[in-house]
């Protein structure tokens, strides 16, 4: 499993916590016929986070439908002990873990844990922690996730404080990791978010939240390639 593979020069990924579970097999359909590949995937415990999120016989039903399109499905783990999760999301379809900083005590031993598995591997930092704990946990991974929301709900608000976190992760990470950005993330602050630094967004409401949401995803993806 690669990251370096998967990323195309930017990546806009779609939350599928925020789209509609009557027609989840559809929007993804017709979001891989706008050009998504890889698709963020949202797995709260009900601990770490408040809410119970969807998890592994919704990620098995779907991943069939983007393998078949040579796609990637991005398991975010917003769960306690997040090690114990991995197999499961191995064997239900899953193709990179991210796991939180605040949840494990030895990162190392994670990371090591996701490879032994084939899964590519991420370090997700809530904005309480600081980018120097994210980027100490960070080594052996494929990415760090910059939470610009409290993780749990989708809709909330970008805070424009991330943008200095972004920028100073960046600056400190090793050039082989990705920057990804999770939360609040829009046509309206996309640019600079990638001014900042970031490699890959994730977006809920900003796509699943339009009537026309392949449309929705291709305007960011331009949004997000044309900002220098």
């Amino acid at each position: 499993m690669s990251w370096k593979r998967w990323v195309r020069e930017i990546e806009i990924e779609p939350s599928l916590y925020a789209a509609d579970f009557l027609r989840l097999g559809e929007q993804i359909d017709h979001l891989i016929g706008a050009g998504a590949r890889l698709f963020h995937f949202d797995i709260g415990d009900g601990h770490f986070v408040e809410p119970v999120t969807i998890g592994p016989i919704v990620l098995q039903s779907i991943a069939p439908l983007i393998h078949r399109f040579e796609g990637v499905i991005d398991c975010h783990l917003m769960v306690d002990n997040p090690e114990h999760h991995f197999e499961m999301v191995k064997n239900a379809g899953g193709d990179s873990v991210t796991f939180h900083v605040e949840t494990c005590e030895e990162p190392w031993k994670a990371i090591k844990h996701a490879r032994d598995l084939g899964l590519g591997v991420g370090v997700a930092f809530n904005p309480e922690t600081s980018v120097e704990d994210a980027v100490g946990a960070s080594i052996g991974a494929d990415l760090v996730l910059c939470m610009s929301i409290h993780p749990g709900y989708s809709g909330q608000e970008f805070m424009p404080e991330s943008l200095e976190r972004i920028a100073a992760l960046r600056s400190q990470l090793h050039q082989n990791l990705f920057v990804q950005v999770d939360g609040g993330v829009g046509e309206g602050n996309i640019a600079e978010i990638r001014r900042a630094g970031a490699q890959t967004v994730v977006a809920g409401s900003a796509i699943f939240g339009r009537e026309d949401y392949p449309r929705a995803y291709r305007q960011l993806v331009k949004a997000f390639a044309e900002a220098v």
